[in-house]
């Protein structure tokens, strides 16, 4: 319980709001459109989370938060909040963008079913200048060089499901995936 209440105060008092507006989604999902194989995942992903800002910050104690949304076939179905909390050698701060593509219903079902959470073990395709990944929990691994807009990488899905993130800026360089939990909110119809 300590943990969670000193890695909230660090993520109130060193990151800033984290509310995307609408077309901060759309600049993101280009972003990952022009990124290299995450291009590749528009085509055949039964659907994806896009996550435009998640801060990131950590003094021994850290944590992230992020607003996103869930697209099924393309169609905005739902919203989404990303928590993440982390113990151990950490200091500074860090915003990125995150994609989570589904590769067909069951992954989405299993995403928006509630409260999801990645284990520990995953990581995500980093897609930086002369970045370098290996994703876990998702298999797939790449390497990635150039900028943002023309990275090249290679991924996989692995339980349905494969993450990408792309640096914004910050002091903390490494964006990893690893603890996060997701809420998911449906839509009203």
């Amino acid at each position: 319980m300590r943990v969670r209440f000193l890695a909230a105060l660090v993520l109130a008092l060193v990151l800033p709001p984290t509310t995307a507006l609408a077309d901060d989604y759309g600049d993101t999902i280009k972003v990952f459109q022009n990124a290299g194989a995450s291009a590749e995942f528009f085509k055949t992903a039964y659907g994806y989370a896009v996550f435009p800002s998640i801060g990131k910050a950590g003094v021994g104690v850290g944590g992230a938060r992020g607003k996103g949304r869930v697209y099924e076939q393309g169609k905005h179905i739902g919203d989404t909040t990303m928590t993440q909390v982390s113990v151990g050698a950490q200091l500074g701060g860090q915003a990125f963008s995150q994609i989570i593509f589904f590769e067909d219903a069951r992954a989405l079902k299993d995403f928006t079913s509630g409260n999801f959470e990645f284990g520990a073990e995953a990581s995500a395709v980093a897609i930086t200048a002369a970045a370098g990944g290996q994703a876990t929990s998702t298999g797939a691994s790449a390497g990635a060089s150039g900028g943002k807009n023309d990275a090249t990488t290679v991924g996989k899905y692995r339980k349905g499901m494969a993450i990408f993130t792309v640096a914004k800026g910050g002091l903390m360089y490494q964006a990893t995936v690893g603890g996060q939990k997701f809420k998911y909110k449906p839509l009203k119809k």
